[in-house]
This record gives structure tokens, C-alpha cells and sequence, in this order.
């Protein structure tokens, strides 16, 4: 793969500088999710079994390069010691004495959480003087932000070419899942791309239909390659004036052997509200008052067919306006499929984006997929086949 991994580097003895992703939501001086939080816990206690001392380098909140109290990683480490079950050491700066300090201070077994590095503007410069100073508090740099990854940072990009570096576990995990996704995947390749708008996924369509065999096209985005095909969506969501770029992705995917998937039916209603009134109607007889809200059964029983005929599924986005009922009723029931076939053994399921992760644990799904990606930024960027500097950095 190009890169090491925690078993490739010595760690016995050594202090090891770890960048996270803890960038959790809060509320109320309280973590409201953890996730990302419990997802860093196997890179931590492996490091400490094989002798090393942790200290994690993260960012949160956007503070622009100034010092924000309330944007302190202070606020995260209660969470983040009952998520480890081990005591967490704070370091007022992540660089200078106070980290070294801090890391000092931390007994065997403990972690130390060092500040926000967004907190110096050289962070987010990629400044080689702040990435000098971050090195010179370790022995050796272990990147475990995949979802970082698509930022040139001091904290993920700069440092790595200044210290032994290895990819902790939890980017591990990404980059073999991506790998195995699409960059030496098992065909036949499927991917679900889904949201509001063409124009925000452009890089994204284009890059798929070159590396897929299978695109299907959902939500909002998909009454744009309709409008293109000439057929009415009534007063849907589409973006007309991107039809012509519809209608080029729709011929590269045809020079490249892509099949591309659009909705055969449509469940269409009046009002955008939860338990609005509402029909399934044949894709081309939306009514001129009515707006395209989820695809339809017949729709939803082609793609299933798809993905029985596919081995790879990489997911990123909805089918329908998932966060009403009834129109989640596609986005739940491809899922379902998606999960029941790689639980089968038959589907290799990789998906990730913010909505993506939120629809599938809605439909109950999530739990069952190959991999879900925690990223968003970083998994967008990858999909639209760009280098993410931060897993560039682990290549040198």
C-alpha cells in the first residue's frame, strides 16, 4: 500500500505524537456524540501495550489561528478519559513548554491531549516552523485523522516528514477499505451517489464514471439528469441550468462503459412536510404542481437487482428526502438490501458523508456495511479521485 502501519514502526520506549479527529459536537459544555472520540480508543491502546506514551495532537472548532477559550480541547478531555478509561493529562499549548511540560507530567499508561493546534495560524498554513516544534515534543508520528486527511496542516502534513511515521488503526481501516473500494475492487462496481445538487458533485461524477460499472443517481440530483433526458419534474428541486453538464456526464459514462441508473418511478406530493399527502407515479408523469420526493418501488426493486449483480457498493448520499417519512421509504429499503447482501458475503459495502452515515443508521443498516468512513471532506475528495495530502505525507 505504500505506507506503514503501528506494526511497521518500534513504539517500545518511545513518545508518540498521535493526530486525531476529536472534533465532536457539544452542547451545554457536554459531548453529544463520541463517536469519533471512541473510534481513536484501538490506535491509543495498542500504542500503550507495546510501550509507547501517547499524545494526541487534534483540532476543534475552526478558531482561525487564534486562541478561542471555549474552543479549548480542554472541554473534550472528560469525554475522552471516560471513553479510554485511563487518566488524560492536558497540555495548555501544543508546542513550547507547556506541552513538553505536560507530556513530562503523564505516567506510564496515562495520555496526554495537548491544545487545539488550530490555535496557532501556522496550522492551518501547513507552516514547516510549527510542524518542527510539534515534532520536537516525540520520537515518532502516528496519523489516525483520515478525516483530516484531505487538509495540508502542520498537524497532518508538514510533521510527517520529520519524525518515523505509521497510520494508526483507524486510518488503516479507511485507506484498506477505500483500496478495496476502488482502488483494486472486485467487479462488478456499484456506487450510489445521492443529494440536492449536480453542482456540488461534479468532480464526483466525473471521477466515478470512469472507475464504476454501476452509478446510480438519487435525491435532488437526480431530477437535474432527468430535466436533461427532456422528461417534466413538475416543481421538484432540479438545477436546469446544469443540464447540458448532466447530459456530458451522461455521455462519458456511455464512452466509458458505465451504466448509469435513474429513477423509473417517483413518490411525489405537494407539500415538503413529515406525512404529507402523496402517490407513486411513473417517472415521466410527474404532476406539473407536484414536487419528486423519493424514488418509487419499481425503482428501488432495479436497484436491489444491481446490487445482487455487483461485488463492490461504495455509497455517498441518500435516494430520497430521507429525513421525512415516508420519503426515507428508498433510501431504507435499498440499505437494508445493501447490508442483507454483504452479510451474505456477496457485496464488499463501503459509505461515507455526513447524510450518508446519518440515512443508513436510520435504516438500521450502517452496522451492517463492510465500512463506514466517519469522514466527509476527506471521503468526497477521494471519491473524486484527489491526492488527500495527509495520506500523501504517510507515502514519503
Amino acid at each position: 500500500m505504500g505506507w506503514k502501519t503501528l506494526d511497521d514502526v518500534a513504539l517500545a520506549g518511545k513518545t508518540v505524537l498521535v493526530r486525531v479527529d476529536i472534533n465532536v459536537p457539544m452542547e451545554d459544555g457536554r459531548v453529544t456524540d463520541a463517536t469519533r472520540i471512541e473510534k481513536i480508543v484501538p490506535t491509543v491502546e495498542d500504542i500503550i501495550a507495546r510501550g509507547g506514551k501517547v499524545v494526541l495532537l487534534a483540532h476543534f472548532d475552526r478558531p482561525k489561528g487564534k486562541v478561542v477559550p471555549e474552543m479549548s480541547l480542554s472541554h473534550v478531555a472528560p469525554a475522552l478519559q471516560a471513553a479510554l478509561g485511563r487518566k488524560v493529562v492536558f497540555g495548555a499549548d501544543s508546542v513550547g513548554e507547556a506541552a513538553a511540560a505536560a507530556i513530562a507530567a503523564a505516567a506510564p499508561g496515562d495520555v496526554v491531549l495537548l491544545e487545539n493546534t488550530r490555535f496557532h495560524p501556522g496550522e492551518e498554513k501547513n507552516d514547516p516552523a510549527l510542524a518542527q516544534g510539534m515534532a520536537a515534543l516525540g520520537d515518532v508520528y502516528v496519523n489516525d485523522a483520515f478525516s483530516a486527511a484531505h487538509r495540508a496542516h502542520a498537524s497532518t502534513a508538514a510533521i510527517a516528514g520529520l519524525l518515523p511515521t505509521a497510520a494508526g488503526r483507524l486510518m488503516e481501516a479507511e485507506l484498506r477499505a477505500l483500496e478495496a473500494a476502488l482502488g483494486h475492487p472486485v467487479r462488478p462496481v456499484v456506487a450510489v451517489v445521492g443529494g440536492a445538487k449536480v453542482s456540488t458533485k461534479l468532480d464526483l461524477l466525473g471521477n466515478l464514471v470512469t472507475k464504476v460499472d454501476h452509478l446510480v443517481i438519487g435525491g435532488g440530483m437526480a431530477n437535474t439528469f432527468l430535466v436533461a433526458q427532456g422528461v417534466e419534474v413538475g416543481k421538484s428541486l432540479a438545477e436546469r441550468d446544469m443540464a447540458d453538464t448532466a447530459r456530458d456526464i451522461l455521455g462519458k459514462a456511455r464512452d466509458a462503459g458505465c451504466t448509469i441508473h435513474l429513477p423509473v418511478d417517483v413518490v411525489v406530493a405537494r407539500e415538503f412536510k413529515a406525512g404529507a399527502a402523496h402517490e407513486t407515479v411513473p417517472v415521466a408523469a410527474c404532476p406539473a404542481d407536484a414536487m419528486i420526493l423519493d424514488a418509487g418501488p419499481a425503482t428501488v426493486a432495479a436497484l436491489v437487482g444491481v446490487f445482487e449483480a455487483s461485488r463492490t457498493l461504495i455509497w455517498n448520499g441518500p435516494l430520497g428526502a430521507f429525513e421525512i417519512k415516508p420519503f426515507d421509504a428508498a433510501t431504507n429499503a435499498a440499505a437494508q438490501a445493501a447490508a442483507r447482501l454483504t452479510q451474505a458475503g456477496s457485496l464488499v459495502s463501503v459509505a461515507g458523508g455526513g447524510d450518508t452515515v446519518a440515512a443508513l443508521n436510520a435504516a438500521g443498516a450502517a452496522g451492517d456495511f463492510t465500512f463506514i468512513s466517519t469522514a466527509g471532506g476527506a471521503f468526497l475528495e477521494w471519491m473524486e479521485g484527489k491526492d488527500l495530502p495527509g495520506v500523501a505525507a504517510l507515502m514519503g
